[in-house]
């Protein structure tokens, strides 16, 4: 079979949306080529593994890459996603260069070019995420290790906003916790939470594909006995109390239901936001305190924010 590389030049703003669209239009994993990616801190902090060809990444911006199966359809597709892409700028998102360009590859070359793109990652005190493929030892007896296949998910994993979900739950998750996860994605943040303690984690997600995806890496990592995953809008018809809600978000979303999120929180109850580039951290912000909740850390990691708020 043929395969086209489908290559996006933009933000990073704009990289979890096209992400997605990407995702809706038949692509079954993303590759991020980030320049960052080749000098950020983080690699020095946790002692990341691996190392970087700067020849594979842009000078400026981000470079999201896809592959779509050559069919009698893929013009249309293509210009699907063109359209999508373009409709983003309705929610004030940066496009960047917005230049999209496309080649064929073949099969064996489209099994093989992401893959070299996915190495273990260690990206908090506690966690490390591990493709499937790999072979990797704990380098402590209290690491734990999520394992992941980009290539039927929604990335490693390693995305700032992840990151930071994944580092306040660390912060905020106690043993028993009920936890709701929105817009769950590959289902990384229900598997942490899980993995963190919590006995009880509802994951939910609008698209079937990230619930396929989520409920795939839920049994690979063996937390299927407490977490759920489910198709289903933000947090409608969702019913509480619980400990902790955490969306991992585009801002203009989180914004649509933090009242929903406090009514279904317990007393003392969090809130983790992420997803949210730094030019709409006060928006997000207001909104949070306005639905009743104090703001106890923010996270930032390179141009994103992440908020961990309480119920007052």
């Amino acid at each position: 079979m043929k395969w086209s590389e489908i290559s996006i030049h933009t933000t990073q703003e704009a990289v979890e949306p096209i992400s997605n669209i990407l995702h809706e239009a038949g692509a079954s994993g993303v590759v991020i080529e980030d320049p960052f990616d080749l000098t950020k801190e983080r690699e020095q902090v946790f002692g990341e593994i691996y190392q970087l060809n700067p020849d594979d990444y842009p000078v400026e911006g981000v470079i999201v890459k896809a592959y779509l199966p050559v069919t009698s359809f893929l013009g249309e597709t293509v210009e699907a996603i063109k359209e999508s892409v373009n409709n983003l700028l309705v929610f004030d998102i940066d496009l960047g260069h917005n230049e999209i360009t496309i080649s064929e590859v073949n099969e064996e070359e489209w099994a093989t070019a992401w893959k070299k793109y996915y190495n273990p990652v260690k990206i908090s005190e506690k966690f490390t995420i591990v493709p499937t493929w790999e072979t990797y030892e704990p380098v402590s007896s209290d690491e734990l290790i999520i394992e992941l296949d980009p290539g039927m998910a929604f990335g490693t994993g390693t995305h700032p906003t992840t990151v930071m979900c994944i580092q306040a739950l660390e912060r905020t998750v106690e043993n028993g916790d009920s936890v709701i996860d929105v817009g769950t994605g590959s289902g990384i943040l229900s598997i942490a939470a899980a993995m963190l303690g919590a006995s009880e984690v509802k994951a939910f997600d609008l698209d079937p594909v990230a619930v396929d995806s989520a409920r795939l890496n839920v049994k690979l990592n063996k937390v299927h006995d407490r977490v759920t995953v489910a198709q289903n809008n933000l947090l409608d018809k969702v019913e509480g109390p619980v400990d902790l809600v955490v969306a991992n978000i585009l801002a203009e979303i989180i914004v649509r239901f933090t009242d929903e999120a406090a009514s279904i929180l317990k007393p003392n109850g969090y809130f983790i936001t992420s997803g949210i580039i730094n030019t709409k951290k006060q928006e997000v912000k207001d909104r949070l305190i306005a639905s009743g909740f104090q703001i106890e850390e923010t996270l930032l990691m390179e141009d994103w924010v992440a908020f961990i708020a309480k119920k007052g």
